[in-house]
């Protein structure tokens, strides 16, 4: 059985029971709020390992819970919400969602999803047997402990969130490579990559805010036009 546990915020009790209930059966210890300041509080008085949000909720929506939970942890975060546009996911994704699911929903994917994103948290909080021999990266003043997960630009800590940490850390350990969106994301979200998607390009553009001097003009993240994105030794 699964001892992490996931916090569900939906205004809906339909849709909280409904995800609830088929956490349970996949071994989840489940918190449950309906509104976005019962989720701040429960965030800060549990320990939690996930979070399903939706966006349009009561006193506190999604998009503002997320930035807030955002300034002091970096569980993985999916928003779950009817609100389908493209320009809805990029606001989502850009507060610092590690994914985002339309509701109606696949119970089976969001199931999908949610062990996805606790796989790789759990991965990146050190919960693994494997050991990298070479925990140090250096390259142009960006510097990785994979060990720690520290990432350090010309010795300042950036705060990154599991997902963006792991597309440095793709394009880190494989410098001067050019990598195609499609495979940033079919590598990083483990799911096959759909013409418009745009979830790299959001999540790419966010690690810039965090990293680079002039986010307009990258020198550690670079663009290849029409290709894809690299970091140079």
């Amino acid at each position: 059985m699964s001892s992490e546990k996931i916090l569900v915020v939906d205004d809906d009790k339909e849709i909280l029971n409904l995800v609830g209930f088929n956490l349970k059966n996949e071994g989840y210890s489940i918190l449950k709020a309906c509104n976005g300041e019962e989720a701040l509080k429960l965030v800060e008085s549990t320990d939690i390992q996930l979070i399903i949000l939706d966006i349009m909720m009561p006193k506190v929506d999604g998009t503002e819970v997320c930035r807030r939970v955002r300034m002091t942890k970096n569980i993985p975060i999916i928003i779950l919400s009817a609100k389908s546009s493209e320009i809805d996911k990029v606001i989502g994704l850009s507060t610092g969602a590690d994914d985002y699911v339309i509701k109606p929903f696949s119970t089976v994917e969001l199931m999908a999803r949610v062990k996805a994103q606790l796989r790789r948290y759990m991965y990146l909080s050190g919960n693994n047997n494997e050991k990298s021999k070479d925990t140090l990266i250096n390259l142009n003043g960006l510097q990785i402990n994979k060990e720690t997960f520290e990432v350090k630009v010309y010795g300042k800590e950036i705060n990154l969130t599991k997902t963006e940490y792991e597309i440095v850390l793709l394009m880190a350990e494989n410098p001067n490579r050019v990598f195609p969106l499609e495979e940033i994301f079919e590598r990083v979200w483990k799911e096959k990559y759909f013409q418009g998607n745009n979830t790299v390009m959001v999540h790419i553009a966010r690690i810039r805010e965090k990293l680079e001097e002039n986010p307009r003009e990258p020198k550690i993240i670079k663009t290849v036009w029409g290709v894809g994105y690299k970091i140079e030794s």
